[in-house]
């Protein structure tokens, strides 16, 4: 609805703000700050209230606040001083006092919310500390690799290198970057080569505190410079994307869950399904389906939660249903409708289309989705999961090694030894399984079908003690598994001598 401000129309729906039907020129963010307190100008609108609608209820400083409240008054030919259209109650918030007037009768359209906020990245020209001349063009090159692929992640902004420029020679860069950029996390780094050895150091800094999320460092041989350019830049890529995911779900776990909008349940959402249990599983569905449900265009929301229900089915309480095994592809499928380019949906659709038993079409989308983001651990994971239940093992568990080395830090790290365990029973490698399933039984959260896994392999070995006490571990830890249980979770397996000999084996140690 455009509102009439004296001489101005502020209209909502196109964002723009005229005077005497001429445009002024408004940022977006400043257009909001407007829009948020013109709709409430029957009362005072706190500061919180302008962080959680136009930022979304991220960090936000008060000189940053400040800046925004200034540009709007300045559009409005008001200033501090006067406050003739923005009020400042000192100490709590903010009031739109100015003449205001409906243009149109038609009563209030209900506030739709608008595209999530999505983190913002600035990745720093990596430091050339190499003792030989010339290594600046590979240094380079890793600035830039990294930031292409780290922009693949589409739920992240990250900040194009020319327009980091302005702030490099700020007395406090990350502050300047936070207050005057919006640039939430900061990616920086070194390169220092000594003859045929090289070493790349990362960090990944939060802008708010200062805070050092993650760190590494990676040494190598310099073999062939532009392969060893492409692997560490994927390496770095591979492990920075999930220690945002992290902060992100831990910053949005402190927000009042009553005033959580949908980028906030999407993210706790998230974090609900990362914790891997019966209950969190549950939380995850709902949450996930609350985001979507507020937001029909939020395309992440639809695909977690379809992922969210299949998951539910392979491990805990959520029934093996067709048409909601349906309900899940229609989910993926309007996600990559509403964003085509987003690796992510594509390898979550093709967990949708590996729990329907549709392995070719798995093996497709997770290839799209490596096409689109080499560095996504999750997307190879899964083409070798669906290699592997095609029968293709070499292949498959290849690619499980792959992803091993790809990412030490992602939260499904567990499920890339487990599942590639599963692969190596499949093609007779029962010793290399055991070992599989024990790196995976160390890492938190695993689930029990690591135990299961294993008891399968030590059972094939014919270790007989070793059954025992695994045996033991996994009816302790799953007191209601059984050969029925195993069958129907295993539901997408769709041959039968898979299927078969991993369900003679739990018979073989004594599971009945």
């Amino acid at each position: 609805m455009p509102y009439q401000i004296g001489p101005f129309l502020l209209d909502l729906e196109t964002a723009e703000l005229h005077k005497d039907s001429k445009p002024v020129g408004v940022e977006p963010q400043v257009l909001e700050v407007l829009g948020a307190l013109v709709t409430r100008r029957d009362q005072m609108v706190t500061k919180q209230d302008l962080i959680d609608q136009v930022w979304g209820g991220r960090f936000v400083s008060d000189a940053a606040l400040s800046s925004r409240i200034k540009s709007a008054r300045q559009a409005l030919e008001d200033d501090g001083r006067q406050q003739r259209m923005i009020k400042t109650i000192h100490g709590r918030g903010f009031r739109f006092v100015g003449p205001v007037e409906e243009v149109s009768n038609s009563p209030v359209p209900v506030a739709v919310e608008k595209e999530p906020a999505r983190p913002v990245v600035a990745v720093l020209d990596f430091e050339n500390l190499s003792s030989e001349a010339g290594q600046d063009y590979f240094v380079n090159g890793i600035t830039q690799d990294i930031s292409n692929i780290l922009a693949r992640n589409r739920w992240l902004d990250v900040l194009a290198r020319n327009a980091l420029r302005p702030y490099l020679g700020a007395v406090n860069l990350y502050e300047a970057l936070r207050e005057e950029a919006g640039v939430d996390y900061v990616l920086e780094g070194s390169v220092r080569r000594a003859g045929e050895a090289i070493r790349v150091s990362t960090t990944l800094v939060s802008t708010d505190r200062g805070h050092t999320h993650w760190s590494e460092t990676y040494d190598r041989s310099l073999h062939d410079i532009f392969q060893l350019q492409d692997e560490i830049t994927r390496t770095i890529a591979s492990r920075v994307e999930p220690e945002i995911g992290l902060a992100e779900r831990q910053r949005v776990g402190q927000l009042p869950q009553r005033d959580l909008k949908a980028w906030d349940c999407y993210h706790l959402g998230v974090d609900r399904f990362f914790q891997f249990t019966a209950q969190s599983n549950v939380a995850a569905q709902e949450l996930l389906e609350r985001s979507r449900t507020l937001d029909p265009n939020f395309a992440e929301a639809h695909a977690w939660w379809a992922y969210s229900v299949v998951l539910g089915m392979v491990y805990w309480d959520t029934p093996v249903s067709r048409l909601q095994l349906d309900e899940a592809l229609d989910a993926t499928e309007r996600a990559v409708s509403l964003d085509s380019r987003n690796a992510v949906l594509y390898a979550l659709m093709a967990r949708v289309r590996l729990a329907r038993g549709e392995y070719d079409s798995a093996i497709r989308e997770n290839q799209r989705a490596i096409d689109l983001n080499p560095a996504l651990a999750s997307a190879h994971c899964g083409l070798a999961d669906s290699l592997a239940y095609e029968g293709r093992y070499d292949e498959s568990i290849e690619t499980f090694e792959h992803v091993i080395k790809l990412s030490t830090n992602d939260p499904q790290r567990w499920a890339f030894f487990t599942y590639g365990a599963m692969a190596m029973i499949f093609s007779g490698e029962y010793e290399r399984a055991v070992e599989w399933c024990d790196e995976a039984l160390v890492i938190p959260n695993r689930q029990y079908w690591t135990l299961a896994h294993k008891l399968v392999a030590l059972a094939l070995l014919g270790r007989e003690q070793e059954v025992i006490t695994v045996r033991e571990l996994l009816l302790k830890e799953k007191s209601d598994f059984s050969v029925a249980f195993a069958k129907e979770k295993l539901f997408y397996v769709k041959r039968d001598d898979q299927l078969d000999n991993y369900l003679k084996a739990l018979k073989l140690a004594g599971i009945d």
